[in-house]
């Protein structure tokens, strides 16, 4: 992987960049679509393609409890498997043994968990959690690290922010060693909760680890707004400068919006498409909730200024009647829109970087969205 500063806003952190895979050039800032078991949800890849996604995200828990390593590896990896062949971050799958797992048990060298499918035991360490990435053929991998609740106490943070580090220390080393790091690199995971101070520390550790790029974890998990947004600005500085930042589980517009202003250059969240399916749509607007009764007769285009395949096509009162009959077309109707605004709704953040409208832009957008 190869990173690459092309531009920095002059009155903001915010940044243009690329990120080089052996399988894509990655402009950033850029939103990452979540197919956990590589597919999302409602979506044909050719429709993915379409809208010119140059980076997905899939889940190494999910992959590894179905269909399991033997498959993908008998496929020749995840890209062959899915016949994608952009690239592909894969999150660790922390996040989903914690939370998945009736039975977890934390030990310094792992996790024990069982799966959520049909209550096998397992047993995660940093080490195999990155070999079950190498068979994947991950582009991006994240390292195993323990994701804090919310509210947790501080002793509780710190504790979790240690084994994070601990965990970390064990990838990266493993990874220098017996990995291929020009085709395969790895993210360290900055934990720390709402306290700044664990944060910045955890920041600073993990630095001198030397890996290629850096994540921010344990945000947007039940937080206050404000308590996300100061934590975000408070740490932006002490992360490398010269490696991507990437802002873990955050999908709302406006903080993707607030976290480029910080200095972050990648995203993922599920929440665009989950929305999508339950009839909230993205527009020029704002928010669209094609379920309520005004749209029963409105044959005006969701949003005339989207020059998506839904727009271009169908009027609010026809999206309203599908969804509300119930037909599969719906969400994928829904998913598609949702996802063609969030692609260009961050190629027009990176233009304006590149022009230095960036304030321009931040302000446009954060009057459309002023109620989230």
């Amino acid at each position: 992987m190869n990173f690459q500063l092309i531009k920095k806003d002059n009155n903001s952190a915010a940044r243009a960049c690329e990120i080089t895979t052996g399988h894509s050039v990655i402009k950033t800032p850029v939103f990452m679509p979540v197919a956990t078991r590589a597919a999302i949800r409602a979506m044909t890849l050719s429709d993915l393609q379409s809208i010119g996604f140059d980076i997905i995200l899939s889940n190494t828990y999910h992959l590894y409890m179905r269909p399991g390593m033997d498959v993908i590896a008998a496929a020749g990896g995840l890209h062959n498997f899915m016949n994608y062949h952009g690239s592909f971050l894969t999150d660790s799958g922390g996040f989903q043994v914690f939370s998945l797992s009736n039975l977890c048990k934390v030990r310094d060298d792992g996790v024990d968990f069982n799966s959520h499918l049909d209550g096998s035991k397992h047993f995660f360490t940093p080490e195999k959690v990155l070999d079950i990435q190498r068979i994947i053929g991950s582009d991006i991998m994240m390292v195993l690290d323990q994701c804090s609740d919310y509210p947790i106490e501080k002793a509780q943070a710190r504790a979790a922010m240690e084994r994070t580090i601990d965990w970390a220390k064990k990838s990266a080393r493993y990874y220098k060693e017996t990995f291929d790091t020009e085709s395969q690199a790895c993210f360290a995971i900055i934990q720390g909760s709402v306290y700044s101070d664990l944060r910045k520390e955890c920041a600073e550790r993990l630095a001198e680890l030397d890996l290629p790029g850096y994540a921010i974890g344990g945000l947007s998990v039940g937080e206050p707004k404000e308590l996300y947004r100061e934590i975000t600005e408070y740490l932006l500085p002490f992360m490398p400068y010269d490696r991507p930042r990437y802002m873990m589980g955050v999908g709302s517009p406006m903080e993707i919006l607030f976290a480029i202003k910080q200095g972050v250059d990648m995203f993922d969240c599920v929440m665009p498409t989950r929305i999508a399916r339950n009839g909230t749509l993205y527009t020029s607007q704002g928010r669209v909730n094609i379920k309520a009764s005004q749209y029963e007769k409105d044959f005006t285009s969701l949003d005339p200024l989207c020059d998506c395949y839904v727009c271009k096509n169908f009027t609010k009162a026809y999206l309203r009647h599908i969804f509300k009959a119930g037909e599969i077309a719906s969400l994928i109707y829904n998913t598609y829109h949702n996802l063609y605004f969030m692609k260009t709704f961050m190629d027009e953040i990176r233009t304006s970087i590149l022009s230095d409208t960036f304030n321009e832009t931040y302000c446009k957008w954060s009057k459309v969205f002023a109620s989230e």
